[in-house]
């Protein structure tokens, strides 16, 4: 996610422009499902070194365009390109939420050196057993003791790449617990250390899964760029979202 650390919001613009393609072909009328809107757009995820089934803080800046590009308050729905999942878009003010369901995750035997190994902290106790969860991007939970010790961690992102590519896991989210309801977080999945993530919202989906709560997510402390995400619950449902802005400054 692209945010301006002094009001947490996305950066619409230039999310979209790096991290989300938006093409396809929407769905007719008659085709979408009961009770959803039809969809108006396929999204298709792409990190400089592999693609991705999910990226919600690129689907929440593209979701801004499309709400501009449609001109209405009302949810739009798109779907994935990977998967054909899909994503229900909704406003509520100046906030963008994305409406997604718990998707199946790879059923791994996970041992307590893994973590450790792929974290590069042989002497790290983790605050909690990992997990593996999905919102539709699986990721492997690890709960650290402390925002010291996340901050801490210098993890061995070439392991962590094997691994998940192997082990069918878009990479580990380190996180700590920072009050009630509220966590804080880095994602470990890009194989370059400057290119780790501000935010991510599939992660903060699956901890709001593996907590059973709503969350208010802080993420981005390590490359400058604080971020707030806020998710919740709605029936089987979960909601991550948080403010969008479009970024008028040039993009290069």
């Amino acid at each position: 996610m692209f945010v301006d650390p002094v009001d947490g919001r996305v950066d619409a613009q230039l999310g979209a422009q790096l991290s989300t393609q938006v093409g396809g072909q929407a769905d007719a009328p008659g085709n979408a499902p009961e009770g959803e809107p039809g969809s108006v757009a396929v999204l298709d995820y792409v990190y400089p070194h592999m693609r991705s089934p999910l990226c919600l803080h690129a689907t929440l800046a593209a979701a801004q365009l499309l709400f501009e590009q449609h001109g209405s308050g009302a949810p739009l729905a798109v779907k994935t390109a990977m998967h054909g999942q899909t994503l229900v878009l909704s406003r509520a003010g100046e906030h963008v939420f994305v409406r997604l369901t718990r998707q199946e995750a790879p059923a791994l035997e996970l041992d307590t050196a893994l973590p450790l190994r792929l974290l590069a902290a042989p002497d790290l106790v983790l605050a909690s057993a990992p997990r593996v969860l999905s919102v539709g991007s699986p990721k492997l939970l690890l709960e650290v003791a402390d925002v010291d010790t996340l901050y801490g961690l210098q993890p061995d992102l070439a392991l962590i790449h094997v691994w998940g590519k192997n082990a069918g896991v878009n990479g580990c989210y380190a996180w700590c617990r920072t009050g009630e309801g509220e966590v804080e977080g880095r994602n470990f999945n890009h194989l370059e250390p400057m290119l780790e993530d501000s935010a991510t919202g599939v992660a903060a989906g699956a901890l709001t899964l593996l907590l059973g709560q709503g969350l208010s997510v802080r993420q981005g402390r390590a490359t400058g760029q604080a971020c707030l995400i806020r998710t919740g619950l709605e029936g089987d449902a979960v909601l991550v979202g948080g403010l969008v802005s479009r970024n008028v400054s040039p993009v290069a």
